[in-house]
């Protein structure tokens, strides 16, 4: 997958920091950030989160098909826990960003995960249809699929804080905390009148 085609595809993190920004900045004139909807927003972002490092903490790119630990409940764990992260942002300022969120993933990262489905497919052919027939493409199954490979032995590679690291997904925590402090300071000012 080192060449991509010319699309949104290629402009979705760049992307993403332009629309954060602008989140920032619209959430700062939102009058309906409040504590209890930072709260809620709050929650559902962890959520995301953890998703999120569960996820990359099992995978290894390109070198074997990850299907054990959170790929065991989604083909696509990273997006859904970036999906729950943005909706849970979304959710501190106002629900109907969730909107915005929906929209933003539709023509974003839809397209991005059906080109990685084709690019994976083909390193993983007999090993990808067998998951692919069992395990959802974006919202997870509650129960985790017990086939293939390791997962079925059950010498299923557990989650590895190295290969967190490694992918750098602290950095997500990171900008979560940053965003949360950011609309806590927000809501404070306005109901203190600073």
């Amino acid at each position: 997958m080192s060449k991509k085609p010319w699309s949104i595809q290629r402009l979705r993190v760049p992307l993403g920091f332009v629309v954060a920004a602008l989140y920032l900045w619209g959430a700062t004139r939102s009058p309906w950030l409040s504590w209890r909807s930072l709260a809620l927003g709050a929650a559902v972002a962890v959520i995301g989160l953890v998703i999120r490092a569960w996820a990359a903490g099992h995978i290894v790119k390109n070198d074997r098909l990850a299907t054990t630990g959170p790929y065991a409940h989604t083909r696509n764990p990273l997006y859904f826990g970036s999906f729950l992260l943005a909706a849970g942002c979304a959710l501190a300022v106002h629900w109907a960003l969730l909107v915005a969120v929906a929209v933003f993933w539709l023509a974003v990262y839809a397209p991005v995960i059906k080109r990685e489905r084709a690019f994976v497919s083909a390193r993983f052919p007999d090993a990808y249809a067998e998951w692919e027939r069992h395990v959802p493409s974006f919202v997870p199954r509650v129960t985790p699929w017990r086939g293939g490979g390791s997962a079925a032995s059950g010498d299923a590679p557990p989650f590895d804080l190295k290969l967190y690291l490694f992918h750098r997904e602290w950095q997500a925590a990171l900008g979560f905390l940053g965003v949360m402090a950011w609309l806590a300071y927000w809501t404070w000012r306005r109901q203190t009148g600073g």
